[in-house]
């Protein structure tokens, strides 16, 4: 489906025709969001087991004739300190996705947010030189005043740096598009360096 993206720059204001899927399938959108996060999963989560842990491994007390349960060690896991049984071990949480998947689902995102009337493309950040409060000033000329969370995709170092210290603005480089941080923010705004290289990832790599 073509959508008409508005287009902001210091001339004015203009539109962009794009092609992006007409249907958003959000169990698909579910997928990579899952992919994307259990790729961020440390997996360092890691317990002791009886063999583990640092007491000796002599029998507690006689086998027989103490009136008594049958114990071996202080380490088992039925004493308090002793090790534990099934706990979790350092694991690698990754799995892959199908490149063609990845695709149709960032895709999907932004046609979402493009069917929402929240995709937003920049020509150029006019006054915006490193300064939070020159791209204060360039956001609320483009009618953005915090109200609502905002993905701010550029290439330009100066405008990331201007604007990742605002509570409301999440900023990205424009290879680290991905669909988890488009879906956790309202709005989507990218410069079209940013646009192109989602267009160039659209047809070539994932």
């Amino acid at each position: 489906m073509v959508y008409q993206i508005p287009v902001l720059s210091s001339s004015g204001k203009r539109e962009l025709a794009a092609d992006l899927p007409q249907e958003v399938n959000p169990h698909l959108l579910w997928e990579v969001v899952r992919w994307q996060l259990a790729k961020r999963r440390r997996g360092t989560a890691s317990t002791k087991t009886r063999g583990e842990v640092a007491y000796s491994s002599r029998k507690i007390y006689p086998q027989k004739h103490t009136g008594r349960a049958r114990h071996g060690d202080i380490g088992a896991p039925i004493f308090v300190g002793g090790g534990t049984v099934f706990g979790p071990k350092p694991r690698d949480y990754s799995y892959t996705l199908p490149k063609k998947v990845r695709q149709a689902g960032l895709a999907m995102a932004v046609a979402d947010r493009a069917k929402e009337g929240k995709l937003l493309l920049v020509e150029d950040f006019a006054g915006v030189n490193g300064k939070t409060k020159e791209f204060l000033a360039w956001a609320k000329g483009a009618g953005l005043d915090g109200s609502e969370s905002v993905l701010l995709v550029t290439a330009s170092e100066l405008v990331r740096r201007a604007a990742r210290n605002l509570p409301w603005v999440v900023t990205l480089a424009p290879e680290g598009l991905n669909v988890y941080d488009i879906l956790r923010t309202e709005r989507l705004v990218m410069d079209l360096a940013a646009w192109e290289a989602f267009q160039a990832r659209m047809g070539g790599e994932a």
